[in-house]
């Protein structure tokens, strides 16, 4: 079909209070809102100011009412235990309120913060709900996160209370949580009243008495009672969740959500960018501690009346590359959300997608990929492989859902590799100087969204106004910065290059990283790579190639190194300079998947670096440090 997109965003620009009064129609409210838009509220305005709602309502009691009540709502599938829960919006219902009046007889209520500290079980999806019923705000904080990041969310969030489990599991291992959690619990400042803790049969937990409650044991009671808690009446500009991200200061960001904007924001993106129809499975595979999380496993599908997808597992070694295609057939997944780092470690492991024809993949329609940048010889892969559209888009934390996309449901525009599509509606997008000027298409700079931002985004940082201000509006003002670096095409297409800290100055020239990634990427040895720029005493930084091989790769790695530096001078030219690529076996990630390039750098530069709280496996930078001395680095 011809896209619908041009008319939609021209529409959008035209009139963008009209366009979210359109949108807001899909949500159910209590009492309507006074404005769409209030510019005097807030840092920056705030969306459907006066209006009362509840999110849980809209993701669960009113699909009970309005006929899904026996439709799939949620299945768990853990490929770690090998077992599979699902769960009707009725029995999802059911155990949300089970939940809600635990948390109600602890005193919990409309404004007081609840922690999540989980793996990724069905109870972390249940536990917001729960918190949302109520009006309280709850803080995801990603499970088995050391301690001393739990203490600083506690700290600044100041719970009263806190869910967790007593462990997480990774492939080949058991992550004890408690210890974890009575630890950060020591070190913080503020002491949560009491710790709700859900026993895995894998590893259980000591419990301190009169003060940890057994979740199983307290849900029971109460759905054995017949309890019954209604949905609390919030305003739509009252928060829904923080979600923490790290900080330059080391100090994480509290980014708030707020109810309203929030559920009008993604129910829209669910059919018009992700083309996801109510009824349909949509599968994101995340962890709910991220933001990907938050608004594509738990509200985004379930505010739009889908079936979502809660996997606990890995792409690869749990127990093969082919354990997403199972997931797809099994569950008749129509679209996958994930990061690129997933489809390279499947594409690493096996190359020629021998995985891919023993599963019914039939009902599944598209792959999008987000979280860090794609590179071009992935999504060929995956295009190749699945025959199925796949579709990089690009957002943040901080907005909630994608700035830029190429939108499936408004229709697909022509695929532009290495452009993570165009701009959404309510994010009008610009490429500025370090002086604040537009500069011209085709140039590099930095990417910046013109204020107000649209319904869904982040009005602030918890309790700190003056440091969002700071963070995010005062270097260009009237503009939000993204802290990318790209550049926009002629058709409006957007091309995010790097973070703007991924730039690297070689001689005066300011050259990507994120591009010369994506040459590493093209040679057929390689599965994975990372590009850093290194000190230098003549050029001020050169850079420095990472490659990880392809399984079953049994060349000269010297060999391999030496292509792909050829490969780089011909492809971008003598002015990138790269002149050394290290193989090594993995690349240090964070468990979300995005790689640790500025930690790479520091041990490359001898620089004090601290071991990152998210690492995935802290031996990797042993690893790196060793493959760079080897060299001479």
């Amino acid at each position: 079909m011809a896209s619908r997109y041009h008319e939609v965003y021209d529409g959008w620009k035209r009139d963008p209070v009209g366009f979210w009064a359109e949108a807001a129609k899909a949500i159910d409210w209590f009492t309507p809102f006074d404005s769409v838009f209030d510019a005097e509220a807030g840092v920056y305005g705030r969306w459907f100011s006066g209006a009362s709602c509840n999110t849980c309502f809209n993701a669960v009691d009113r699909h009970v009412a309005g006929g899904r009540a026996d439709q799939i709502a949620l299945i768990h599938d853990s490929a770690i235990t090998g077992t599979v829960r699902k769960y009707t919006y009725a029995e999802l219902k059911r155990e949300v309120v089970a939940l809600t009046s635990v948390l109600k007889n602890r005193g919990i209520q409309k404004g007081d913060r609840v922690i999540i500290y989980m793996p990724m079980v069905a109870e972390a999806a249940i536990a917001m709900l729960a918190c949302a019923r109520i009006g309280a705000v709850h803080s995801v904080v990603f499970g088995g996160f050391a301690s001393h990041e739990l203490a600083t969310r506690i700290d600044d969030a100041r719970p009263k209370l806190i869910i967790s489990a007593s462990c997480g599991l990774e492939p080949g291992r058991i992550v004890a949580y408690k210890p974890l959690l009575d630890k950060a619990i020591e070190m913080s400042r503020h002491k949560p009243e009491a710790c709700l803790i859900l026993q895995r049969e894998q590893l259980r937990c000591e419990m301190r008495e009169h003060y940890d409650i057994d979740y199983a044991d307290a849900v029971a009671r109460e759905r054995a009672a017949g309890a019954n808690v209604d949905c609390v009446p919030v305003l739509a500009t009252d928060p829904l969740y923080i979600i923490y991200t790290s900080g330059t200061t080391g100090q994480p960001k509290g980014i708030v959500r707020d109810n309203g904007g929030h559920m009008v924001a993604l129910k829209w993106t669910m059919e018009n960018e992700f083309g996801v129809k109510p009824g349909e499975v949509f599968w994101a595979a995340s962890d709910v501690g991220w933001v990907v999380g938050h608004s594509y496993i738990v509200y985004a599908p379930l505010l739009h009346g889908c079936t979502t997808v809660l996997f606990e597992g890995k792409p690869v070694g749990t127990p093969d590359a082919g354990t997403y295609w199972r997931v797809i057939a099994e569950h008749d997944v129509v679209a996958l959300f994930t990061a690129p780092t997933a489809f390279r470690a499947i594409k690493g492991q096996d190359p020629k997608g021998e995985f891919i024809p023993k599963y019914d993949l039939s009902k599944f329609r598209t792959l999008f990929l987000a979280g860090e940048r794609a590179d071009p010889e992935t999504i060929k892969w995956a295009e190749q492989k699945l025959d199925v559209p796949v579709i990089d888009h690009w957002w943040q934390t901080e907005t909630g859902s994608p700035m830029t996309i190429n939108p499936a449901g408004l229709g697909l525009l022509p695929v532009k590799y290495g452009s993570p599509g165009v701009p959404m509606p309510g994010f009008d997008i610009r490429v500025l100087d370090d002086a604040g000027h537009e500069v011209p298409h085709g140039t590099l700079g930095n990417v910046v969204v013109k204020l107000p931002l649209p319904a869904g985004c982040l009005p602030t940082l918890w309790n700190a106004d003056d440091r969002f201000r700071q963070a995010y509006l005062d270097e260009f003002p009237g503009f939000y910065k993204t802290a990318d670096a790209g550049m926009m095409d002629d058709d409006g297409y957007l091309f995010v290059m790097a973070r703007t800290d991924d730039i690297i100055n070689v001689a005066g020239h300011r050259l990507s990283t994120g591009a010369m990634e994506e040459v590493l990427s093209a040679h057929p040895d390689v599965a994975e790579c990372a590009v850093i720029g290194i000190a230098d005493q003549m050029k001020g930084q050169v850079p420095l190639g990472f490659v990880v091989l392809n399984a079953g790769v049994a060349r000269d790695t010297g060999a391999i190194e030496s292509e792909v530096v050829a490969l780089v001078r011909e492809r971008i030219g003598p002015v990138a300079a790269l002149k050394t690529v290290v193989t090594i076996k993995r690349l240090p990630k964070t468990r979300s998947g995005k790689i640790l390039r500025g930690t790479m750098q520091k041990i490359a530069d001898k620089e004090q670096w601290a071991m990152p709280a998210t690492i995935d496996d802290p031996v990797i930078l042993d690893e790196i440090t060793a493959a760079l001395k080897g060299r001479g680095i």
